[in-house]
């Protein structure tokens, strides 16, 4: 009698950062051994806490969420989003957006409507993994293009254009970037949006740290796609509100929406078939977006997370053949292993040794759609000692592991 296995639809679908070396963590948690996890943008373990206020919305709202919402998403929290943007001076009404479980959630539901067998998207690599593996997932091909160490990880507008095929369906952006901390030039966005407007490409820009800049200035995506570039702005609560265990997010659809009139039908099927978003986490948009912004003081100069990043940054560029280009947005720091000091042909292997023998969990670069193994990406949210001690550890393992 045979065994019962996975759909073969799944064959190439990875999600490293919550792959072998997050169960080889637990089992050593399970063990009783202690584990720092900088794997992963979890806010809530290192103190980071939702706001009183919107907690207390949640609270408020409770027995008026008993029951489903509009799949669409509670009107007060539509209406919060679509005036969020419009302080950006962006056109947008509720009808324009779409409420779900996180951002991810509504990645996975949208490429879902969007994408046919063989359809093609344009993905940065280093990308945030979902994008790969759920296009992957749709019977898609994602299709990598560069992003220049060198240029403080912004795209090459060249070089995306050299993976320009009569497949290409879309383009994503992850702006602020996530694993590079990257935030994209304006004069970047307004190339890569050009380059979707002459292929007649779909934008599908990734703005969940659009709050978080230390450096820069964001550039909202839908400022230069206008009326005739058909884009997808994905945001939410869990990094700038430290809300990850809400999950609340939306999409934003901005463009020639005429056109898109039979894919919007697509997604709104989509919407109905789960129901609704989760319905008390709903009442936290509009607390969250009308409230103060706490998260200013957070990215200040002297703000917990602009010292966060800055420290990590100067104790990577202590360690010999480790070069880390500073992080002007988001909560991550992507540091190169020089090839030559450091021989690695499996980066995971790597980073698994790093949890058996220092206790610290990190993600490899690969997970990231990286080509090469010589990254990883660091989570830059401890504390100040707790950072200096994990970052001497992990001193300690390339020291014992580099070649000099």
């Amino acid at each position: 009698m045979t065994g019962f296995h996975q759909a073969t639809r799944l064959q190439g679908v990875r999600y490293d950062v919550r792959g072998k070396n997050m169960v080889e963590a637990q089992a050593m948690e399970a063990r009783g051994e202690h584990i720092l996890k900088l794997n992963i943008g979890n806010l809530a373990p290192f103190g980071f806490a939702t706001p009183d206020s919107v907690v207390r919305s949640v609270a408020t709202h409770l027995p008026e969420s008993e029951g489903y919402s509009d799949a669409r998403g509670v009107p007060s929290a539509r209406a919060a989003v679509a005036e969020y943007y419009q302080s950006k001076h962006l056109d947008v009404d509720p009808q324009q957006v779409l409420i779900g479980n996180g951002v991810s959630e509504l990645i996975s539901l949208t490429l879902s409507a969007i994408l046919n067998h063989g359809d093609e998207v344009l993905v940065p690599a280093p990308d945030y993994p979902l994008w790969t593996a759920q296009i992957t997932l749709c019977d898609g091909k994602a299709v990598h293009y560069l992003c220049d160490e060198t240029r403080g990880w912004n795209p090459d507008p060249d070089d995306i254009a050299a993976h320009i095929t009569a497949r290409t369906k879309a383009i994503v952006l992850i702006n602020p970037n996530n694993p590079t901390g990257a935030v994209y030039s304006a004069d970047t966005v307004r190339a890569i949006v050009q380059l979707a407007r002459e292929h007649d490409l779909i934008v599908l820009s990734d703005e969940i740290y659009d709050k978080i800049i230390y450096h820069g200035t964001h550039t909202y995506t839908a400022h230069e796609t206008g009326d005739d570039v058909l884009c997808l702005t994905y945001s939410g609560l869990s990094k700038a509100y430290r809300a990850c265990g809400f999950r609340a997010g939306w999409v934003v659809f901005t463009g020639p929406l005429q056109r898109a009139h039979n894919l919007l039908e697509g997604v709104g099927l989509l919407a109905n078939m789960r129901m609704c978003a989760n319905v008390p986490a709903q009442y936290a948009i509009e607390a969250c977006l009308s409230g103060y912004q706490s998260i200013d003081e957070l990215t200040a100069p002297g703000g917990r997370f602009e010292e966060q990043l800055r420290l990590s940054h100067d104790l990577l560029d202590q360690i010999p053949g480790v070069n880390c280009v500073p992080a002007a947005g988001a909560l991550y720091l992507f540091p190169q292993l020089d090839p030559e000091r450091y021989p690695i042909t499996d980066d995971e292997d790597w980073a698994l040794g790093l949890l058996r023998e220092k206790k610290i969990l990190i993600s490899h670069g690969r997970g990231f759609n990286w080509p090469n193994p010589d990254h990883f990406r660091l989570v830059a949210l401890p504390e100040d000692a707790v950072l200096r001690e994990a970052l001497g550890r992990l001193a300690e393992y390339c020291e014992e592991t580099r070649r000099d």
